[in-house]
C-alpha cells in the first residue's frame, strides 16, 4: 500500500516571518511530521500550491483535480486551508476509483498547540479504511462534503444542522 500526499498550501503550512510581521505560506510539513511519526508505509509527496485556501480559484481547484485524477495511487491526502477545503473536496467529487482524504489545520504545524499532526494522522487511519469516495478528515472527525461545516467561533469542523 502507498499513499500519495499533495501539499497545496493552508495553515498547516504557514511560517511566520518576524521581518514581514505576518504568515505566509512556506514548505510542506508532511515530510517532517511523518519522519517524526516513523511511519511503516510508502508515500510520495508532491507540492501541487502554496496558496491560502481563501484565494483559491477554479484554475486551482482544476489543477488538484487533473493531479488526482493521474495520479496512479489510489489513496490519496491533500493538506488543504480550512476555509475552502469544503469547496475542494466537493470539485474532486467526480472522482470515482479512490479514496480522497482532505485534511488541514487551524494553526500553523510548526505551533505547539496546533491541530495539523493529530489531522494528519487521523487522515492516515481515515484513507487505509475508508471506502472510495471524498472525505474530509479534521477536528477528530470524518465527514462527507456535502454534510460539514466550518465554525470558526469554536474552530473546528461539525455536522451542518
Amino acid at each position: 500500500m502507498k499513499i500519495k500526499f499533495f501539499a497545496v498550501g493552508g495553515t498547516i503550512d504557514k511560517v511566520y516571518f518576524d521581518a514581514l510581521s505576518k504568515y505566509e505560506i512556506g514548505e510542506s510539513n508532511i515530510l517532517d511530521i511523518l519522519k517524526n511519526a516513523r511511519v511503516n508505509f510508502k508515500y510520495d509527496i508532491s507540492s501541487l500550491l502554496k496558496k491560502d485556501s481563501l484565494d483559491m480559484t477554479n484554475q486551482d481547484r482544476s489543477i488538484i483535480l487533473g493531479a488526482v485524477k493521474t495520479d496512479p495511487c489510489d489513496r490519496i491526502i491533500i493538506t488543504h486551508g480550512t476555509d475552502t477545503m469544503i469547496e475542494t473536496a466537493k470539485v474532486l467529487g467526480i472522482v470515482k476509483n479512490k479514496v480522497i482524504v482532505l485534511t488541514g489545520a487551524m494553526e500553523p504545524a510548526k505551533f505547539k498547540s496546533s491541530d495539523a499532526i493529530f489531522n494528519l494522522g487521523s487522515a492516515v487511519a481515515a484513507v487505509q479504511t475508508l471506502p472510495h469516495g471524498v472525505y474530509l478528515v479534521i477536528s477528530g472527525r470524518i465527514f462527507k462534503p456535502d454534510n460539514v461545516r466550518k465554525n470558526r467561533e469554536l474552530k473546528q469542523f461539525e455536522e451542518k444542522m
